[in-house]
């Protein structure tokens, strides 16, 4: 397994296809959300909330400055599978410019991990709702 903080969303892909189903998928899922850092007792206040999820889930995201600003994401679950969710969205959104980030066909990556047909729609609605919060602040840091 590559550590979370250096997979790229190509490499997790790769792992993940290599894998031979959902219930293998799902551990994995699991595994990389334990290794996802933790965000600080003090973000996890209801600005930073993720709301359409099911479970608790805070995001916080910071832009750099200069001529080539990039988006770095935080967040954080209390559901082990959403931290693995939050997984996903770090390496395809985490360290790339707001352009990059409202270039990413992320329902294309979805499709390719599977989880447009395993997740449940309550666990689908989170997902679109920490996509629409990153989306967001990509559009405002743009």
């Amino acid at each position: 397994m590559f550590p979370l903080q250096s997979m790229t969303i190509d490499e997790l892909i790769e792992q993940f296809e290599s894998l031979e189903d959902w219930e293998e998928q799902c551990d994995y899922l699991i595994d990389i959300g334990f290794d996802l850092p933790k965000l600080p007792d003090e973000h996890k206040i209801e600005p930073n909330k993720v709301h359409g999820c099911q479970s608790n889930v805070w995001l916080v995201a910071n832009t750099s400055d200069g001529d080539s600003p990039v988006v770095e994401i935080q967040a954080e679950s209390d559901a082990m599978i959403v931290n693995g969710l939050i997984a996903v969205l770090l390496a395809a959104y985490s360290g790339r410019t707001p352009q990059e980030i409202l270039d990413t066909d992320i329902k294309a990556i979805f499709a390719r991990l599977g989880l447009d047909r395993h997740l449940s729609p309550a666990r689908r609605n989170g997902l679109f709702g920490m996509v629409k919060k990153i989306r967001s602040i990509a559009e405002q840091a743009a």
